[in-house]
């Protein structure tokens, strides 16, 4: 829209006397922390604002403005005082307008979408920013307890329909927007997703936030403001190709720089003993972590709480002028390279000896700055009598998977370096004080660093872990006692922190390996056995010298490591798993000695989802039909009421409204496929979609080669018996391969090649098509997953921990068909068995069947054979898939052997897909399966495992601003 005729809207503007008066008092509102009435002001105090052509160049944004207290403001609300009506259309316009002339990072003569959505977003953040501010200081004032959720990943997606949806000022923002020329959807479209997460991990730590906020908890999120983010995904001919993500590049308007707010972090150095007997880490490396605030609204509620992310930098005076000014600019430059990279991007390739050194950087930084700040706050709150003892009261720290490990000994190296603590004054805090959820229990990323590499960088740190260690050493000695030498040698095997580690000294001399009576024997005297040493040191042994012959080289010790997984079992008071049947694995399998030791460590909190993101702002014509037929909004606060659907699931006017929203959101879903993919697919066909991070447990794989095996079925019949034989079917895949993970980028290599041929394939036509979506990520999945009919989650059992997108999927009616893992076990509970397809091998049964494979006795089905063959057989173009389908052969071996038993499952797969073919065609049957899993879905929202945190982990309570 041109700005003539914006303006043409607009009435006259004030003259100077009048205008800054005005922002001085919007400044203060900005800062003030108040109310409802002061948000109204807000905007009313910018209704003679118009958008000018030109704008003063000394003006400032009023958001970054410092902000003034609660007892300053000259606006304070009486007690009781009625909330005034909130901001209106007009008046949200004269704040978008205002924003568009004074802070948007644009050109002032242009109002195009980007320019609209910078003006929008950050008209909606003044609103944010009071809020914010209010709940600050209503928290400080009380000063309770709060919990601080640490995560590497915040994959928070688009933040503006949610928080105006937040806000319940959505139609206001699209009344308004449509008085200056633009559409709400259009505009919302233009904000990037923030690149701050990789999958499920990332998407639950925003759920949690979101819930926090809407529950009124005291807390705060911390993490890493990544500047290039984790990759975008561009498919090629070749494949998976990764670009820099470019979401920070127009800037972030919902981002508040917090200038005052920053720490010292330290590298490398070395540990020194001080004349008082103290340790001190001196030396080394130093960059500074700066704080970057993100304000995160609860649903209807006050209550905002804060995403604070850490960037990297270094002081001015790190420059090297001189350097610079005699030509050598990249040595000038080093120290601020250096820190910058820490924040380049999410999860950088470690196969490098550099790669796996920036890695543990990322991982200290989010740790030493958060804590930093938490005793900071700690320390404020508690006046000039710090009573440290009290800290875990204050403060509840939660780990999200082992990234944050490094905040244990963080904390035990402030508080007895920096703070004069003992070591067991630290080590009593900071075990109340710290919790972990286990987020995997795949070995590879049960996290493990080179003790060697850790000494190196963080050599403070690594003493306070052998410290640990011997500790854990001392405990595991006093419960087994040394009676069976071989027992207590399998448990400190399993369970220390230090891997392939000497015993600490003090507990050497307590255990001695048993001896083997007949090898006692025969030992020859101590003479000899030094001779044999002495023989040993020379090129080769005598007689093998004699005869000719190469003695085998000796086996290379195994590497130091330290075991992140283990250090957090140890030093937090609480242990969770993410779903049911995960938790008893990690109980049962991987932490059972810990388990053994310390049971009332160990619990289950199952993954939930945030439903306001995932009902009704993705899929707002679903939400109005459910709350029609429940009779009221509150299920998006209780979810428990999405129960009441049960008993309308046969109900015919329910079913056609039902089947009207979901052919709705399929519409969108065609129209997105040809922009982005080109391929025109027909809304007619059932919509079967799995998106979610390719990896071979996900099973992928299966998927693709489950369409193989139905396309040459389709080849084989004539028109009339393929119609009559197959449900027409889009089958969609989304998700990104590790960069690094050669396999997975194999597999998505096979999926789009697969993809190619059958979508061009006449005789096939609308029957099959195949589409994989480049750069999957929350912005694509609030499109799809509205549209999904058939979701597959058919990892294998018991290798997914959870999964959330199996919920979300739920929530919007998509019948599910899977194994029983992770949360799909609690999923089919709750909908009923019958509106779940389910197969495969179970979690119980999985170590015998690799077993059985290992010592071939495995037979595979002849339909698995023939679709390895007629892939090999080169129908999918020129592509050697010889190491992608020699994965699944062979007994064992690494790559091969099938070890996530894609062949064992593949005939039950199949044969559940025929079923799914059969449901699907009675379109009453169908229709009832989808409306009986949004009303089985109700368990899995993000509140209920939020209020189950705070209850039995935090020890937290709702605080709600008045």
């Amino acid at each position: 829209m041109a700005t003539s005729q914006l303006a043409a809207t607009t009435p006259p503007l004030p003259s100077g006397d009048e205008r800054f008066p005005r922002r001085q008092d919007q400044r203060r509102l900005l800062g003030s922390g108040l109310g409802e009435k002061k948000l109204a002001l807000l905007f009313r105090t910018r209704d003679a604002r118009p958008l000018r052509t030109r704008r003063p160049s000394a003006v400032k944004s009023v958001s970054g403005e410092s902000k003034q207290r609660l007892k300053d403001s000259p606006l304070e609300e009486e007690p009781g005082s009625p909330s005034p009506l909130k901001p209106d259309a007009a008046s949200i316009a004269s704040s978008i307008k205002y924003h568009a002339e004074f802070t948007a990072p644009f050109s002032p003569d242009q109002f195009e979408l980007p320019k609209a959505f910078f003006a929008t977003a950050q008209s909606v953040r003044d609103a944010l920013i009071i809020n914010w501010n209010a709940t600050y200081d209503y928290c400080e004032k009380l000063n309770v307890k709060q919990a601080y959720y640490l995560s590497m990943e915040f994959l928070q997606g688009r933040a503006l329909l949610n928080a105006i949806g937040n806000l319940e000022l959505t139609g206001a923002y699209a009344e308004a927007l449509s008085k200056l020329g633009h559409d709400l959807e259009n505009v919302a479209a233009q904000e990037a997703d923030a690149a701050l997460g990789n999958g499920g991990l990332g998407r639950l730590a925003s759920c949690f936030l979101d819930s926090l906020a809407t529950l009124n908890y005291p807390a705060w999120g911390y993490g890493l403001r990544y500047r290039y983010g984790l990759f975008k995904q561009r498919i090629t001919k070749d494949g998976q190709e990764e670009v820099a993500e470019s979401w920070l590049e127009m800037g972030n308007p919902w981002e508040v720089v917090r200038n005052d707010v920053s720490y010292p972090v330290k590298f490398y150095g070395k540990v020194v003993s001080g004349s008082d007997g103290k340790r001190r880490w001196i030396g080394g490396e130093d960059i500074r972590a700066a704080a970057f605030d993100v304000p995160i609204p609860g649903y209807k509620t006050k209550n905002t709480i804060n995403l604070r992310l850490w960037s990297t930098k270094v002081l001015s005076e790190e420059f090297d002028l001189s350097a610079f000014n005699a030509g050598e600019h990249t040595k000038a430059n080093e120290a601020l390279s250096n820190a910058e990279k820490i924040c380049y991007i999410l999860y950088p390739g470690d196969e490098s000896i550099e790669g796996k050194i920036l890695r543990l950087k990322q991982q200290y930084t989010l740790c030493s700055a958060s804590l930093q700040d938490i005793i900071a706050r700690f320390e404020k709150l508690s006046g000039k009598h710090v009573k440290w003892e009290d800290f875990p009261e204050k403060v509840a720290v939660q780990m999200n998977d082992t990234h944050p490990t490094l905040c244990i000994p963080e904390l035990m190296r402030i508080l007895m370096d920096v703070k004069g603590l003992s070591w067991k004054e630290a080590w009593n805090i900071t075990r109340r004080t710290v919790a972990y959820t286990n987020h995997t229990v795949l070995p590879e990323a049960l996290e493990k660093w080179s003790l060697e590499l850790m000494q190196k960088l963080l050599p403070r740190h690594v003493e306070i872990i052998e410290m640990i260690d011997e500790e854990l050493v001392g405990t595991i000695i006093a419960e087994c006692g040394t009676e069976n030498p071989g027992l207590l040698e399998k448990k400190l095997k399993e369970m220390r922190i230090l891997e392939n580690v000497d015993l600490p000294p003090a507990f050497a001399e307590l255990i001695k390996p048993e001896e083997d009576p007949v090898a006692s024997s025969e030992k020859e005297p101590e003479t000899s056995k030094e001779l044999d040493i002495n023989l040993e040191d020379e090129p080769h042994n005598l007689q093998a010298q004699e005869n000719n012959e190469e003695l085998p080289e000796p086996e290379p010790e195994p590497p130091k490591m330290v075991r992140m997984a283990n250090l957090c079992v140890v030093c937090s008071h609480a242990v969770n798993g993410v779903a049911e049947i995960h938790s008893e694995i990690v109980k049962k399998e991987v932490f059972h000695e810990f388990f053994k030791l310390w049971p009332e460590k160990f619990q289950n909190k199952t993954n939930g989802v945030t439903p306001r993101r995932w009902i009704p702002f993705c899929n707002p014509e679903l939400s109005k039909i459910i709350t029609r037929w429940i009779g009221t909004e509150d299920w998006i606060l209780h979810t428990d009421k999405l129960a009441e659907l049960r008993k309308f699931a046969d109900n015919e006017d329910l079913q056609t409204q039902w089947r009207a929203a979901k052919r709705s959101n399929k519409m969108k879903v065609v129209r997105f496929l040809k922009e982005t993919t080109g391929y025109v697919v027909s809304p007619e066909a059932m919509f079967d979609i799995q998106v979610k991070r390719i990896h071979e447990y996900k099973r992928q794989l299966l998927n693709i080669l489950g369409i193989v095996y139905r396309y040459k079925k389709m080849k084989a019949m004539n028109s009339a018996e393929r119609t009559a034989k197959f449900v027409p079917r889009v089958c969609i895949f989304g998700g990104k391969a590790f960069a690094t993970y050669v396999q997975a980028k194999r597999i998505v290599k096979f999926i789009t090649d697969v993809a190619a041929t059958i979508n061009h394939d006449p005789e096939i036509g609308n029957l099959l098509k195949v589409i994989f979506v480049p750069d999957y990520n929350v912005s694509v999945a609030e499109l799809l997953i509205p549209a999904s009919e058939l979701s597959q989650h058919i990892s294998t059992a018991g290798m997914e921990a959870s999964g959330t997108s199996n919920m979300k999927f739920a929530m919007n009616g998509c019948v599910l068909i899977g194994t029983l893992d992770g949360a799909n076990v609690e999923i089919r509970q709750e909908v009923g068995e019958d509106n779940f397809f389910l197969f495969g091998a179970q979690a119980h049964e999985i170590a015998g069947l690799r077993k059985e494979r290992a010592e071939g006795k495995f037979v595979p089905d002849p339909r698995f054979e023939e679709v390895k063959a007629f892939v090999k057989s080169g129908v999918f173009g020129p592509y050697n898939y010889d190491e992608l389908i020699e994965s699944l052969e062979g007994n064992e071996g690494f790559g091969r052997g099938d070890y996530f038993l894609v062949g064992k499952d593949f005939p039950s797969y199949i044969e559940c897909q025929e079923e799914v073919d059969e449901a699907y065609r009675d379109e009453k049957r169908w229709t009832r399966m989808s409306i009986l899993n949004t009303a089985g879905s109700h368990k899995f929202s993000s509140d209920r495992t939020i209020h189950e945190y705070a209850r039995d982990i935090w020890n937290i309570a709702p605080v709600g601003v008045p």
